[in-house]
């Protein structure tokens, strides 16, 4: 868990701080990140560009949890924009052979790297016919196992919201499974 007195020295300047503090949040951001954009160089910059971000505006914050939400908040908003730029380049359809490199296994790559890979693959397939704010909150409520309250908190929109657009992202999940099981 985060330190107030680590946010703090951040606060003050302390880069070292700052350094213990991407050590411990970068992760959450990656999985947030990764699940998001189903990319992991993409998952990287992302991290990258809201530690920046972080850095920048650290002094706005007055406590652990608020750190946590706006972390998250910032790295939603961050994908919704990369988002919104490769939809702009192009549209994503998934093909049969596409659905097929989920299951391959390549014996010659290493494990993490091809659950990776993997792991990507079937988000991204699962998930490309979802809306941004849809693919915000599955993964935020089903992936990250977040509250709908924190979801709420982290991407603004009110709870009701948050159900309805889990209810539709489940159930356009539940349809690409079920077309290609």
């Amino acid at each position: 868990m985060i330190d107030f007195e680590i946010i703090e020295e951040c606060r003050k300047g302390n880069l070292s701080n700052f350094r213990k503090l991407v050590g411990e949040t970068a992760p959450y951001a990656f999985s947030v990140a990764f699940r998001m954009l189903g990319d992991e160089a993409l998952a990287e910059d992302i991290v990258q560009e809201t530690m920046v971000t972080i850095w920048q505006k650290i002094g706005r914050i007055r406590s652990v949890d608020g750190f946590k939400k706006w972390l998250y908040k910032i790295v939603i908003n961050k994908c919704y924009d990369e988002l919104r730029r490769k939809k702009r380049i192009q549209e994503y359809n998934p093909s049969d052979p596409e659905w097929a490199v989920i299951s391959n296994h390549l014996s010659h790559e290493p494990v993490a790297e091809m659950e990776n890979r993997e792991t990507a693959a079937l988000i991204s397939l699962l998930t490309y016919c979802l809306s941004p704010r849809q693919k915000a909150v599955f993964v935020l409520c089903d992936l990250e196992e977040m509250t709908l309250d924190e979801a709420s908190e982290i991407t603004g929109m009110r709870k009701a919201n948050i159900k309805a657009n889990l209810h539709y992202a489940r159930k356009r999940i539940n349809e690409m499974i079920t077309k290609y099981i």
